[in-house]
């Protein structure tokens, strides 16, 4: 790798993304975004395996065809890679945790760049995930460095963890304040108790920083940033929101399949908002009970769907075992849905099919980076959260932007979904006058959404505005 030695260089940007694909994915975008402005060099740290493979998955642009933006991987301490546990009573990925804190010993390679980097250029600004803060704590001892936060979440996920005030304050936002119950705007089960330790000891570091990145639009969350900014003022603090990072012009590519055919073949035989796209992410197992329920619901439903069955990513992805096992469906399931259905059991072009002008809805377990992309692509999501900030996610997406409705409540997350109650789900959504009316807010948010970041948009001048920061 050859660093950067013109001294001419405003600003040398450099990304720190924990190594996990829904929070890697959102700063690969945002590199590109910021690499278009002024030819700023932009450096993006992962580790030697993750770094490989959120390329690979990249949509929307090719990494490789941009000059300026240099990857550094690096490896990791071996570390205990427990396989996903379908059958856990908490839906949370506790087995990437031995990932992430191996991911901490970067901090010497990330400093000994740092240094390097810092005789190059006039500024030196770190855009960190809020979860590798320890990674970059050594900038504190060069003069011409300054970091930035970014919270792969949305911001009103962020507004309820800042404090219950806070949370207080969000219940004015929607039509029924009654309806936000504790156990909606709260983390209880979203989490285990040793991934909540490493989030407060990872969040200590933010204190450090000069301000704080969203990947949302204001388009979709101004009245949360207008809570969350008074806080990050009164920490003296900055706020952007500069989403989405993702493209949100498609330009629709093939994907072959073994047997011929990809996913965006099968949706270019389909007519327009016809079909839901069920996909759960990249941390999301479920029991072989579950699968069965899925696609019971979906075979009921008489729907068109795209189902992504796959397997959540594993820690140590040079893991011989597949990761994308063969679940065990219905029998016959696959030949009586062939007309209506598509299931897909490797890794599905997510941007791709959201952008489809078949896709009439998108059954989610509400990470960000599939809220923010649906949203984007003006797609109604059918709401069923897992762990994390999904919760919250759901609530923004059904309660606030009402481009959503829910699976099931949150309340009985640790129950078997029954198929009925899926069938109703996609039903209520693709084919009915409720659904109607969720799909057309959808798709209204979705046109204003792409607009802000196109010339003179709102999120394009904040993105010019913190560009105009860093190289003040």
């Amino acid at each position: 790798m050859t660093i950067i030695s013109d001294e001419q260089n405003r600003v040398v940007v450099v990304l720190v993304p924990l190594p996990l694909h829904g929070h890697l994915n959102q700063l690969l975008h945002l590199s590109r975004l910021i690499s278009t402005h002024d030819d700023i060099p932009v450096h993006v740290i992962s580790t030697t395996t993750h770094g490989r493979q959120a390329k690979l998955r990249l949509q929307g642009w090719n990494p490789n065809n941009i000059s300026n933006i240099f990857f550094h991987d690096y490896p990791i301490p071996p570390f205990v890679a427990p396989l996903p546990n379908p059958n856990s009573t908490n839906k949370f990925p506790s087995h990437l945790q031995p990932l992430c804190e191996s991911a901490t010993h970067l901090r010497h390679p990330v400093a000994t760049l740092l240094r390097k980097l810092s005789t190059t250029t006039r500024r030196l600004v770190i855009i960190h995930d809020s979860l590798m803060g320890s990674v970059v704590q050594d900038f504190v001892s060069l003069p011409n460095a300054e970091t930035y936060t970014f919270h792969s979440v949305s911001a009103f996920s962020i507004a309820l963890y800042t404090s219950e005030k806070v949370g207080e304050q969000i219940r004015k936002l929607v039509d029924d304040p009654q309806s936000l119950t504790k156990d909606l705007i709260s983390f209880n089960g979203c989490f285990t108790s040793e991934f909540k330790r490493f989030i407060n000891a990872q969040h200590e570091y933010a204190k450090l920083s000069s301000g704080r990145i969203y990947n949302t639009c204001r388009i979709m969350e101004q009245p949360i940033l207008d809570l969350l900014e008074p806080v990050a003022k009164n920490e003296n603090k900055l706020l952007w929101a500069l989403g989405p990072f993702n493209p949100v012009d498609i330009k629709r590519s093939k994907v072959s399949r073994k047997d011929g055919g990809g996913p965006v073949e099968w949706l270019d035989q389909q007519t327009s908002n016809t079909v839901i796209f069920v996909s759960f992410g990249t941390t999301t197992t479920f029991s072989q009970e579950q699968i069965i329920e899925i696609a019971n619901g979906l075979e009921r439903s008489h729907q068109r769907f795209i189902w992504v069955v796959r397997n959540a990513d594993k820690g140590d992805i040079k893991n011989t075992i597949d990761n994308n096992f063969r679940v065990e469906l219905p029998q016959g399931f696959e030949e009586r849905v062939k007309d209506r259905g598509l299931v897909v059991r490797e890794w599905a072009p997510q941007l791709d099919i959201l952008a489809h002008p078949s896709i009439g809805g998108f059954m989610s377990h509400c990470g960000w980076n599939s809220c923010i992309e649906s949203i984007s692509m003006g797609v109604p999501i059918v709401a069923w959260p897992m762990h994390s900030d999904q919760p919250n996610n759901a609530v923004l997406v059904t309660k606030v932007l009402k481009v959503a409705l829910l699976v099931d409540e949150w309340c009985r997350n640790q129950q078997l979904v029954s198929a009925i109650t899926i069938q109703n789900a996609v039903k209520r959504l693709m084919g009915s006058k409720e659904g109607e009316e969720i799909r057309k807010r959808a798709a209204a948010i979705g046109r204003r959404v792409r607009k802000s970041v196109r010339d003179h948009g709102i999120t394009r001048m904040e993105l010019e505005s913190f560009i105009g920061h860093i190289t003040r």
